[in-house]
């Protein structure tokens, strides 16, 4: 492998590959955009044509308005674009969630996009690429973010809707409505055959996922304005709810937040939460650093989050990085963003 061509540079627009005139996850309305997934800080509307990963097609369908030209591709699949060839690579964010693998005159890039290295019963698991350039997200690219095993959050959050429900509360457990519902309710199946009350922001991106074959606890809409009927138990809502009408008719409750900023205990006393849980759908520190050297890239670029630690600490460990320019800091994302 080399360093070869730059195949990625960065526009207003996002992310651009000059030799394949495509853009990655753009902000701006493009001719070809390669979309990563579904979340709505990655798929933008008003592009003429959206390439992306076949299990990812129907929330794009879902969420794009007008008639854009959706090209759905299976896993793995190499597709001319250009000059270059392209081929999406599973990356465990969320079901449909894609790495980019580029390659053009024996070079290869591979753009991560969101990616977390823990089991998830709702998507493919992460596809480790060697590459020349490895171009990775850093959301929670600080040593502190290290996450605890999946079943030991899901055994913390049942105990807690148990207790609840035996001081007749409800269970309001906000996360954010793609993804995070849709994982915490499959991780939840074994464990309960009561149904499980969802905010209706949640509804039909469930439903997508049960059409996708992603078994889940079962779900019924919170349209019911009797407050009795959420008395003992869990509802899930998305954080943008906090505080409203909506909320406040499920009667005495308990909230919850599920999310990887819970690893900081000050995020959730200022978010005003009763009890935070730390489950994320992106990759924590250790597993940050791991998938690059993984990679075996001579060059890593990062992006989207604590970009200047995670460079400074793989420079350190002998691996050339740098934060890819135009890149955001990091700051936990409103539920908006994902809608």
């Amino acid at each position: 492998m080399n360093n070869g061509p730059e195949l990625l540079v960065t526009t207003p627009r996002g992310l651009y590959c000059p030799p394949g005139d495509f853009y990655i996850d753009p902000l701006q309305p493009v001719q070809t955009a390669v979309v990563t997934h579904g979340h709505g800080d990655h798929l933008h509307p008003g592009h003429a044509r959206y390439i992306l990963a076949r299990p990812g097609e129907g929330i794009a369908r879902a969420r794009l308005t007008g008639r854009p030209e959706i090209v759905p591709l299976d896993y793995g699949a190499s597709v001319a674009l250009g000059a270059a060839s392209i081929s999406l690579h599973p990356a465990g964010h969320i079901l449909g969630s894609a790495q980019i693998r580029i390659e053009h005159q024996g070079t290869v890039w591979v753009v991560s996009g969101d990616y977390k290295r823990q089991p998830d019963p709702t998507c493919a698991s992460f596809e480790p690429l060697t590459c020349d350039v490895f171009v990775t997200e850093s959301t929670f690219g600080l040593p502190v973010y290290r996450w605890p095993p999946t079943t030991s959050v899901i055994g913390q959050i049942l105990l807690w809707w148990r207790s609840n429900a035996e001081r007749g509360l409800a269970s309001v457990l906000f996360c954010y409505s793609l993804g995070k519902a849709q994982r915490l309710l499959a991780e939840l199946a074994p464990h309960t055959a009561a149904p499980v009350y969802v905010h209706g922001a949640m509804s039909d991106l469930i439903a997508i996922y049960r059409t996708a074959g992603i078994s889940m606890a079962p779900t019924a809409p919170a349209t019911e304005h009797h407050k009795e009927a959420y008395r003992g138990a869990l509802v899930l809502a998305p954080p943008n709810s906090v505080g409203t009408s909506w909320v406040r008719r499920v009667g005495p409750y308990s909230s919850g937040f599920c999310s990887g900023w819970m690893r900081v205990r000050g995020e959730r006393r200022r978010r005003g939460y009763h009890r935070g849980f730390v489950m994320s759908d992106h990759a924590d520190w250790p597993a940050l650093v791991a998938t690059c050297r993984q990679t075996r890239a001579s060059r890593v670029l990062t992006m989207h989050g604590h970009t200047e630690a995670l460079a400074r600490y793989l420079t350190e460990e002998g691996i050339e990085a740098r934060p890819l320019a135009g890149s955001s800091s990091s700051s936990p994302p409103s539920d908006a963003s994902l809608q």
